[in-house]
């Protein structure tokens, strides 16, 4: 798909996320048909999902049901918002030391004053499919192998699926969260891109995005970036997400980035939603494959 853009003969290519997973999803499905064609057990995921939240309910659903699309079993422990610190963190340790778990994702956020991080800590590094205990990321920041954060392998996926070049390119990050922003840079300069972090503090922030062939934006802020802060020919990648509605009372859905007008400028962009999204799962499922693997020696 493509965006014709105001200026005369630009067209900037619109990076589509969702054929993407889907491509990887049905890797993903032929790889276990044939560990199962074999005599070995289907890959197992755990998710543990806490309280009542509409948004996290319907993320476990999602997950669960791409589990079932590609082979994966999936495993759902189902808790009310009142349980005790304790109790979860019992819950993950005995999925830690279940033979037949492969990976374990844990809901977030928590409610109530439930700490993640310390839930997140009783995970097992070596299941940890959402690449966030600080073992996994220990093992990203030292380029040892392991599992890493789900949205931003979504990332690097996107940017080697559509061949945009990262090595000894420029890339700008704006986000600096253990989710998106620090794994993100990690990742791109693991693939020799020399990289440039921003955050909200960050001063000429303009003129330091316009100097990036790869620009991500994870800033958690609707529309932060204005399209003429994107450098001609720059590959842009949303990660942002905002819903809204209209002064129609529509309900309206954007990026942290200026879509139409950094489509004039860009060579290729994610469009929201429909760019980066998508693959956050499609990742989740290659983790639980890889972790596997990594367990068994399948």
């Amino acid at each position: 798909m493509i965006v014709q853009g105001e200026q005369q003969g630009h067209v900037a290519q619109i990076i589509d996320g969702k054929a993407v997973a889907k491509s990887i999803r049905a890797g993903l499905k032929t790889s276990i048909e044939e560990i199962v064609a074999k005599g070995h057990r289907r890959p197992g995921l755990a998710v543990v999902l806490v309280g009542e939240d509409p948004a996290s309910a319907l993320y476990v659903k999602n997950k669960i049901k791409a589990c079932a699309e590609v082979g994966i079993e999936s495993i759902h422990r189902k808790f009310e918002a009142n349980i005790s610190q304790d109790e979860l963190i019992n819950c993950v340790k005995t999925l830690s030391e279940d033979d037949s778990v492969d990976g374990i994702l844990v809901q977030l956020p928590l409610p109530g004053d439930l700490k993640a991080e310390k839930v997140l800590e009783a995970l097992c590094a070596d299941k940890d499919v959402d690449g966030l205990t600080t073992a996994s990321m220990g093992r990203l920041l030292e380029g040892k192998a392991g599992l890493r954060p789900c949205t931003p392998s979504g990332v690097i996926a996107l940017l080697e699926h559509y061949n945009v070049p990262i090595s000894g390119k420029r890339a700008v990050v704006i986000g600096r969260s253990n989710l998106v922003g620090k794994p993100a840079a990690l990742l791109l300069m693991q693939k020799n891109a020399t990289v440039t972090i921003c955050h909200s503090k960050s001063e000429q922030l303009d003129q330091i995005c316009q100097s990036a062939d790869i620009l991500v934006v994870a800033a958690g802020r609707k529309q932060f970036v204005k399209g003429s802060w994107v450098k001609s020919g720059a590959c842009v990648i949303d990660v942002g997400i905002h819903h809204s509605k209209n002064e129609k009372g529509d309900s309206e859905i954007a990026g942290d980035v200026e879509f139409k007008e950094a489509s004039r400028h860009a060579s290729l962009i994610t469009p929201v939603p429909g760019g980066v999204g998508p693959m956050t799962i499609a990742m989740l499922l290659s983790n639980t494959l890889q972790a596997y693997k990594m367990r068994t020696g399948v």
